[in-house]
């Protein structure tokens, strides 16, 4: 850890969480969590890192988002893009790389197995109930992939009398949003169905005259969306049903040479099939089959060029056994990626076959929770990780845990046969992971500190090749540790959100700060309800980056100030509006590359009751 650091996380955790401690509340249940284990779970019996994004959240970050805006927000997460809505971003967990972070949809991979990451920006808020964010390895749990966390989507589902939305908005660079859907339940079934649009004449991607991308242009986008679910409880205990989300578009960007028209196609999508048991009164069983694909397209000036597509066939088997103390994991799994297209890859399909067993419970105070994992990757051979993490409640709002975890994350398609410039011969990356953490948690508020030691060896970086080409290698080892400091409460009508991350993600072998990761991250956010009129705001701070691995060009920090507002005109219906960078803060995030300044997006909902 940067030693300039260190005086500050010590202080910082007392004071912040002293302060808390003049509330006195009553003890919490907690919310049911289900990524931290696989299995339900109370949140305050969680023994890792984890943030929770629930609907009113989604809400208030806007229909004319996605998944990267409601993410920006929460702690320990940086993001990059460049240039607006759909062009290729990034996602920081910890300051690990962006294929360090596994995407879940309802329990299954979304992803490029060319990239090692998803079309972030073809993720629709519009489509997600709820999103669970742990950080930290997880490939215990997960697999490969998860050395810095996953997140988990979890999408909308039906229960109850049939409901229906409708809502409409628009706002700066002529964006436009539309979304309508239903849920509900009825004589064993339940049901629900989501579509949605939206468009953006946006703005140019790169912003300096001087680059051989730069084009004077909108790099626009267009994405429609859906996502729906159909499930029937035959008998009590057992459920069977299917689920999917959809989405397909395209966005303009900006490349070399910069008077041609660039435009890439995108669909992803994923679909699972599910049968969920109770065998016993102790003994539940989940089968799962499913799905998932990320295609693109690119074009310039109209005419096809590259076209990759890369899917992910899995099988889920999962076993829940209730034990005298805590629940028992046994689970196996069998994962098919393949790519295909107009790219010649010298090999174009792998398979994963896994089995996983597990277990977390309390006796007392104590809790714990174990994890063993064995994968065997047909290109790699055999990789094994585990994680072991105890708890203990101090008193009835203290409590502390601490965890120690492998992890691991295969090359992707791109690393290993990119043609001309991949490497077959490269293994797959590795983790050790450690943490402690102490929580004040009551009724209403929760405050968190954890340190994090996070060492990646095998790192996958470009490195010359003896004749004068460079090609990925095994060359690089990564040392990721911080603190990150949180608090969620509630003061009567007034929801406060606020973290702080204090981090040191290090390449070892050269002494230097990865490229794009602040060291400094602080973010706030406040709403209250005034009755039917509810406000909102978002306050993000960024230390400075590097644009370049050796250090030597630094992007400066920044602050960036977003406001949101809704109000109930009637029981059906409500308007919503959302500002984003009042003070039309001009930043940078890569070199080269625009960022928004101000904009606004003003619409109507309704939701008929």
């Amino acid at each position: 850890m940067n030693p300039r650091l260190k005086p500050l996380a010590v202080i910082l955790p007392l004071a912040f969480l002293s302060t808390v401690h003049a509330v006195e509340q009553t003890a919490p249940l907690g919310d049911v969590v289900v990524t931290a284990t696989r299995q339900a779970q109370r949140s305050n019996e969680v023994l890792t890192d984890i943030s929770v994004i629930d609907a009113a959240q989604i809400r208030a970050a806007g229909p004319n988002g996605t998944l990267n805006d409601l993410l920006v927000g929460q702690p320990g997460i940086e993001i990059t893009r460049k240039g607006g809505l759909g062009t290729d971003s990034s996602i920081f967990i910890r300051g690990s790389n962006n294929n360090h972070a596994l995407v879940l949809v309802d329990g299954l991979r979304l992803g490029s197995t060319t990239t090692g990451y998803p079309a972030w920006g073809f993720i629709p808020l519009e489509q997600v109930d709820r999103v669970e964010i742990i950080r930290g390895s997880c490939s215990a749990l997960y697999g490969s992939d998860a050395i810095g966390g996953v997140i988990q989507i979890f999408t909308k589902r039906g229960e109850g009398p049939l409901r229906m939305f409708a809502e409409t908005g628009f706002g700066s660079w002529n964006t436009q949003s539309q979304a309508a859907g239903f849920s509900g339940g009825t004589a064993g079934w339940r049901y629900n169905f989501q579509l949605s649009h939206k468009r953006s004449d946006a703005y140019s991607a790169i912003n300096n005259p001087l680059n051989s991308s730069y084009n004077v242009d909108r790099d626009g986008y267009d994405v429609t969306s859906s996502s729906g679910g159909l499930a029937y409880t035959p008998a009590a205990g057992h459920e069977i049903g299917i689920n999917y989300v959809y989405s397909d578009g395209w966005n303009r960007y900006d490349s070399s040479p910069k008077a041609t028209d660039f435009k890439q196609a995108q669909t992803l999508y994923g679909v699972n099939l599910f049968s969920r048991n109770r065998l016993n009164s102790d003994w539940t069983s989940t089968i799962k089959i499913g799905q998932s694909a990320d295609k693109s397209q690119q074009y310039a000036n109209g005419n096809p060029t590259s076209q990759i597509e890369s899917q992910q066939t899995q099988l889920q088997w999962q076993n829940d056994i209730a034990l005298p103390i805590g629940t028992a994991l046994l689970a196996a799994e069998r994962v098919d990626q393949q790519v295909a297209g107009n790219v010649a890859y010298a090999v174009s399909t792998r398979y994963i076959n896994s089995l996983l067993t597990g277990w977390h419970g309390n006796l007392g105070a104590h809790r714990g929770q174990v994890s063993l994992r064995r994968d065997e990757n047909s290109q790699f051979g055999g990789k094994t990780t585990g994680t072991l993490a105890y708890g203990y409640q101090l008193s009835r709002d203290w409590r502390a845990n601490a965890a120690y975890s492998t992890g691991f994350k295969a090359p992707t398609f791109n690393d290993l046969y990119w043609p001309g410039a991949g490497n077959p011969d490269l293994k797959p990356e590795s983790s050790v992971n450690r943490e402690l953490a102490v929580h004040y948690e009551t009724e209403r508020h929760h405050a968190s500190a954890t340190y994090y030691v996070n060492k990646i060896s095998d790192l996958v970086a470009w490195a010359p090749n003896g004749i004068g080409l460079w090609f990925p290698a095994n060359v690089a080892k990564a040392e990721l540790t911080g603190w990150t400091l949180a608090y969620e409460g509630l003061f009567g009508d007034t929801r406060l959100t606020a973290s702080l991350d204090l981090q040191d993600p290090r390449d070892i072998d050269n002494d230097k700060i990865l490229r794009y990761r602040a060291q400094q991250i602080a973010k706030f956010g406040a709403a209250h309800n005034f009755g039917a009129l509810t406000l909102g705001a978002e306050l993000i701070a960024s230390g400075k980056r590097y644009n370049d691995v050796a250090n030597t060009q630094e992007l400066g920090g920044y602050a960036l100030l977003n406001i949101n507002a809704s109000y109930q005109v009637t029981r059906d219906w409500s308007v919503f509006a959302r500002a984003n960078n009042v003070f039309d803060k001009d930043y940078v995030q890569v070199a080269n590359y625009a960022t928004p300044g101000f904009n606004a997006f003003v619409g109507v909902r309704y939701t008929p009751q």
